[in-house]
């Protein structure tokens, strides 16, 4: 037998006899030797260049490279030893454990117990799966799962590959890390957080869950808050794991100026879905930072909000669910920055939205059943004339070559019931009136009923009755395609609509009376059917040269209705916006939006469409057409209750110019844009263009829109806007980015605001103040943003400032100015913090002064 043979085969009946574990010993490499057999998770395995017996010292050492395999666990070292009498094995020089879950221990010297649980680790280092890491002059562990690092050091980032002695971006410093297992917890006595090798904050005492945790009860990151109403806030949320599905937050806020705000947020998730309940409240300690009602909550004590979602799955095809949100006014979500995901909120508009609905669907039918609930935000609109809408159903079913027609039979129904406590009236203003908070520009009061105490046409809108409005549509449609021999498209296309109405509205109480000049409310009940057929013609001629392949088709679409009835009877709720472009040029079932309209009369879409693709990556795609009343009434032209179809390019036999079109000459580089042309003039009274480039590098966008008045719609004032959006990524890691909004048309409207009350001041200089005028000249800012932001596997850096002019006539009565930091430290936790820069609020509501 060769010697080292021998020595390895004495190395194997030492270790058995000394441990207490029934080992199997089996050795690979340059020699290996077998015992009994015993059980494969009690199995050692051993592999070493040689194998030295000290029979004096009753030491065993495997030199060489040593590997070995016991327990889940693998240790590598240069030496490893094996003392009998202490039952404890020394690994030196390179050691390394690699524990079953993946985590890597390196260190200068190990000296373990006999089963490698327990022990003291000299220059250590723990790399864990998730890429956190450990390290420590020296660390010991007991019980196979507490590690205790001395003068230990913790980061989630990844050592600098040229320099590895060179500090991470950030590390926790602790004079003792402890590390739990079994409670899923580190513990940090006297640590301190550098960044980049400095010191920047000292905390004496602080624990954590490590990274095998995904849900632990205990404190989240703090939340700072910074405003002239609230003054300085500091938010501690603390999260209770109640149960595997099901959790609890609670969230104290002090405000140095209004208290105790107190917010709670529960989470159940059950076997077919979950739902979500959050609450916020607080008794106001000053009142006086607010304006009083209506303009504000100054005179509420109380103030608060609960906000609910939820989605369950019935089966597989239906599923039900709800997302409410209801305050005890309009300001307090942005008073006290109160987040809430059923808020709808633009420059122009702002409202919580409450819904709850049941929703199945296959393949080829659809059925939705919901409700809404509308609650306005803002100080110029009125609660009691937001709609209560419930039920709305929906239902299509489509029906793929049915045997008896062949192509695509569509079923389609809708049902829809509102109630609203006040009628919604507009008056249209004079051009030169422009109406501000409820007064002219002049400053002279304003009243929105008096021009509609009877109605007219001409002079009043009516957006909502009062009462109760119901409608039920029920439609069937029919289309196919044929292809004849040289490749025309025809498609005949055939429908029945039937619409039945019930206006119960109400004449009493707010300015409801002026409704009875409006509907005739002798007769609640009244019907509509509209029969329809059609044909679309297609073309497609195909070319191909050396740079591309092209396709131009020519369309014709003839569409024969009888005339529509009742459009002014019609409380139009559902269709009130009207936007004529190429997208719905060729829609067979009209141009409205909603159901309250329906399109009547005979009208003719025509059209031509190209497509190219040059390339692998290039192509473009143009479309050009013009719509004809060839007969009947036209539904554009006599408008309604609101005046939905004047002044949108359909209310004359021939319609406006639309277009469209989308290029793209190669990768990342992408052209849209739309317009609509007056039919005899040529001019543009509609435009909406894009332009954006990305690349891994660099993103920029550029966005223009131009809208022509309709003044029949009560908007006299062009519409004008230019947005510009880039981000640039300067390294690997970090990427600025900016934006902004240009209002191209205020100048028009302050200089005309400025004449209306100028000629005021010289009518009555001594009780109106002299006018200053706001000359921002052409390129005036509705808004700007920029930022910086910095991304690593372990960090995340954003710092950003944003800039929102006031926009009266939209409801946006001051300009706000904040600042937002955000912070976030891997596995630690994320900081977030927000100022607002204005001297006065955080929105509308609150008083001018600190």
């Amino acid at each position: 037998m060769l010697p080292g043979v021998t020595r390895m085969a004495r190395f194997a009946a030492a270790t058995a006899l000394a441990s207490s574990l029934a080992y199997v010993l089996a050795f690979a490499g340059s020699a290996s030797a077998q015992t009994a057999p015993a059980k494969p998770q009690e199995r050692m395995v051993v592999d070493a260049r040689e194998l030295v017996y000290d029979n004096d010292k009753k030491t065993v050492s495997a030199v060489g490279e040593v590997q070995i395999l016991y327990q889940g666990r693998t240790i590598e070292a240069d030496k490893v030893t094996y003392d009998q009498a202490g039952k404890r094995v020394i690994a030196t020089g390179n050691a390394r454990i690699t524990e079953s879950n993946g985590t890597v221990i390196t260190g200068d010297r190990f000296n373990l117990t006999d089963d490698f649980r327990d022990g003291f680790i000299d220059s250590l280092r723990v790399v864990n799966p998730d890429k956190t890491r450990f390290s420590a002059p020296r660390a010991e562990r007991t019980d196979g799962e507490t590690f205790i690092f001395e003068k230990g050091i913790y980061t989630a980032c990844e050592p600098c590959k040229d320099n590895p002695e060179r500090p991470p971006l950030w590390q926790v410093r602790s004079a003792r890390i402890i590390h739990k297992k079994a409670e899923q917890t580190i513990y940090y006595e006297d640590a301190r957080l550098e960044f980049a090798g400095v010191p920047l904050a000292y905390i004496p005492y602080m624990s954590g869950p490590d990274s095998t945790v995904k849900r632990k009860s205990g404190f989240l990151s703090p939340k700072f808050i910074n405003t002239g109403p609230l003054g300085f806030g500091v938010g501690l949320p603390y999260f209770i794991n109640l149960a595997p599905n099901y959790d609890l937050t609670l969230t104290p806020t002090y405000l140095t100026r209004q208290g105790l705000l107190g917010q709670v947020e529960w989470r159940h998730r059950l076997v077919n879905g979950s739902y979500t309940v959050r609450a916020s409240g607080i008794f106001q300690q000053e009142k006086e930072a607010f304006l009083a009602a209506p303009l504000g909550a100054g005179d509420d004590k109380f103030r608060g909000s609960i906000e609910t979602n939820g989605k369950f799955y019935i089966n597989p095809r239906w599923n039900f669910g709800w997302n409410a949100s209801m305050s005890t006014d309009r300001w307090f979500y942005k008073n006290y920055r109160i987040l809430n995901e059923s808020l709808s909120a633009t420059t122009y508009l702002q409202e919580a939205i409450s819904t709850a609905y049941l929703n199945g669907q296959t393949s080829t039918g659809w059925f939705d059943l919901r409700g809404y609930y509308f609650q306005p935000l803002t100080s110029v609109d009125w609660q009691k004339q937001q709609p209560v809408v419930l039920p709305v159903l929906d239902y299509n079913k489509r029906i793929h070559k049915p045997s008896f027609l062949g192509g695509e039979l569509t079923f389609n129904a809708n049902v829809t019931h509102l109630t609203r406590d006040a009628a919604a009236f507009q008056q249209l203003p004079q051009q030169s009136a422009f109406l501000i908070n409820g007064t002219t520009s002049s400053g002279t009061g304003y009243n929105l009923y008096d021009g509609c105490a009877v109605y007219q046409k001409s002079t009043c809108l009516v957006r909502g009755l009062a009462g109760n409005v119901a409608r039920a549509t029920a439609e069937v449609s029919w289309r196919r395609n044929f292809i004849d021999p040289i490749g025309q498209v025809w498609t005949p296309y055939a429908s029945v609509r039937a619409d039945i109405f019930s206006v119960n509205p109400d004449t009493t109480g707010y300015p409801n009376a002026n409704v009875r000049t409006i509907v005739d409310t002798s007769d609640e009940v009244f019907g509509r059917a509209m029969p329809a057929i059609g044909l679309m013609y297609r073309y497609p001629f195909v070319a191909k040269t050396s740079w591309g392949t092209h396709i131009i088709e020519p369309v014709a679409q003839i569409v024969a209705r009888p005339n529509e009835t009742n459009s002014l009877r019609v409380a139009n709720e559902d269709a009130q916006s009207l936007v004529f472009d190429a997208n719905n040029l060729f829609e067979w079932s009209g141009k409205f939006s909603g159901y309250d309209r329906v399109e009547g009369g005979t009208r003719a879409n025509v059209g031509a469409l190209y497509t190219g693709r040059f390339g692998a990556n290039a192509y473009a795609n143009l479309l050009l057409g013009q719509s004809y009343h060839l007969g009947g009434r036209n539904s554009f032209a006599t408008g309604d209750l609101v005046n939905t179809g004047l002044d949108s390019g359909l209310e004359t036999d021939k319609s406006d110019i639309v277009a469209r079109a989308q290029i793209s000459p190669f990768t990342g580089l992408f052209f849209t844009g739309a317009t609509r042309l007056n039919q005899t003039t040529f001019e543009t009274q509609r435009i909406d263009a894009a332009a954006t480039y990305a690349t891994s590098v660099v993103t920029a966008s550029v966005g223009y829109g131009r809208y022509e008045p309709q003044p029949s719609l009560g908007i006299f004032r062009r519409r004008e806007g230019l947005s510009l959006n880039g981000s640039v990524g300067v390294t690997s890691n970090w990427r600025l980015r900016a934006g902004v909004l240009f209002d191209l048309d205020k100048y028009k409207y302050d200089r005309e605001v400025f004449r209306t009350q100028y000629t005021a001041w010289l009518a009555s200089p001594s009780t109106i103040a002299i006018p200053k005028y706001a000359n921002g000249g052409l390129f005036q800012t509705a808004s700007t943003s920029f930022g910086i932001n910095y991304t690593d596997e372990c960090t995340v850096f954003d710092v950003s400032y944003s800039q929102s002019y006031a926009d009266r006539q939209s409801g946006t009565t001051k300009d706000t100015r904040t600042v937002m930091l955000r912070l976030e430290l891997r596995t630690l936790g994320e900081l977030s913090y927000s100022q607002n820069l204005d001297t006065s609020s955080t929105g509308d509501g609150v008083t001018s002064s600190r």
